[in-house]
């Protein structure tokens, strides 16, 4: 198959354009009839230079939710499935989502459900999504499913952004400061060694380490910058295995300050996505296998795949997160009642929605407490370097007077 650009008139006698995957201009010529589109020209697009692992794969959650809103309406506004597709198609930027959409829509011509289409292509729609959708097919209200599909995602991107916002603060503070002690020692101190060594001054304790260290970064910066580089690929590579997993993810867990936000965060995330697949009429065993791989962490994914175990058993949802002992005694408590009451799904709705309020409470807090630590850390570290600088000038100073 190849991409072929085309360009036409609709019905309405507008002009349209845009690309699509055909084995043939013939084939695509006749797909295009068939929505109505007279064409006038189907030019076959030349192949870029492609490199396996510079490949960009990849759908943001903003760009789903995006779509998951506007196939949402287009639904609604009772425009045929395969018309919808088609529009949300042509004006995709993102190349590897248009060519998601575009075999996405092909499938739904030939006869397949949506959400068969759509499983296809995990990287774009994962489980949760599917199944909604699936549920969405079969009750008649994909469109409601979409709308609740497009509201989750967007909670789930203000809770990242969240995250982000506690993570990059004083990691670029941190950051910062260690580059600006690594450019003195490398550029600053080696000018006042030399001066020091000139005058034959005699060194204070503290101005002798920080000149050794500084040697030390000058004839080594080329190794130590390789070694931080190999650093980093060697976690990236050991976070991907199941051990590192296992350790990074217990070690966030446990930070002093950040070890309660990640919590926080990954109740938020399991409560969310059991609530929407329940509303969404997905059964309670398959929806907490879809919580259990969409909770971030594989602690708490593990804890939620040992309830599913205790309820495929007989025992109730409330029984089983209280004997797991990770999850805290309001969520088992707000379970029950939703399980006595039959609204339990909107009490796990409303469960993430005060994890989310206390998400951004304890960021804040964080954010607040970290600020004059974080400026004593960079003050500390500048301020040790320049002071040893200068002990050498007080002290020739002393002795001239």
């Amino acid at each position: 198959m190849a991409i072929y650009a085309w360009k036409g008139r609709n019905r309405y006698g507008d002009a349209v354009a845009g690309e699509r995957v055909a084995n043939s201009p013939e084939e695509l010529t006749r797909a295009l009839q068939r929505e109505q589109i007279t064409v006038s020209s189907v030019i076959p697009q030349k192949k870029g230079l492609s490199i396996p692992f510079l490949k960009k794969e990849k759908i943001k959650l903003k760009e789903l939710c995006v779509f998951s809103r506007q196939l949402s309406v287009l639904i609604d506004a009772e425009l045929p499935l395969i018309q919808s597709l088609n529009i949300l198609v042509e004006q995709t930027k993102n190349k590897y989502f248009k060519k998601v959409l575009t075999r996405v829509r092909e499938d739904v011509e030939a006869g397949s459900s949506l959400n068969q289409a759509m499983r296809k292509f995990p990287k774009a729609f994962d489980d949760l999504y599917c199944n909604l959708v699936a549920s969405g097919e079969q009750s008649g209200s994909l469109d409601i499913m979409l709308q609740r599909l497009a509201d989750y995602i967007e909670k789930i991107v203000k809770l990242r952004a969240q995250v982000k916002q506690a993570m990059i603060y004083p990691s670029a503070i941190v950051c910062f400061a260690l580059l600006t002690a690594v450019f003195l020692m490398w550029k600053v101190i080696p000018i006042f060694s030399s001066i020091f060594n000139e005058l034959g001054a005699q060194l204070p304790f503290l101005t002798l380490g920080i000149i050794k260290m500084s040697d030390f970064l000058s004839n080594y910066i080329l190794y130590l910058f390789l070694g931080v580089i190999a650093a980093l690929f060697l976690f990236r590579y050991f976070h991907k295995t199941q051990q590192g997993k296992w350790a990074v993810d217990r070690l966030l867990l446990r930070l002093p300050m950040f070890g309660k936000i990640m919590s926080k965060v990954a109740i938020s995330r399991v409560t969310r996505t059991l609530g929407t697949l329940l509303s969404g009429g997905v059964s309670m065993l398959e929806s907490l296998k879809i919580t259990a791989f969409t909770a971030g962490n594989v602690i708490i994914e593990k804890s939620v795949m040992d309830v599913r175990k205790q309820v495929s058993e007989g025992k109730s949802l409330t029984q089983s997160f209280t004997a797991t002992g990770r999850f805290p005694f309001m969520m088992s408590q707000m379970v029950s009642v939703g399980e006595a009451t039959g609204t339990l799904d909107q009490m796990l709705a409303k469960l993430a929605e005060f994890y989310d309020d206390e998400v951004s409470a304890s960021v804040a807090t964080l954010l607040s407490a970290l600020e004059p630590i974080l400026l004593v850390f960079v003050g500390g570290i500048v301020g040790t370097l320049i002071l040893s600088m200068y002990l050498p000038i007080f002290n020739l100073m002393s002795q001239i007077q």
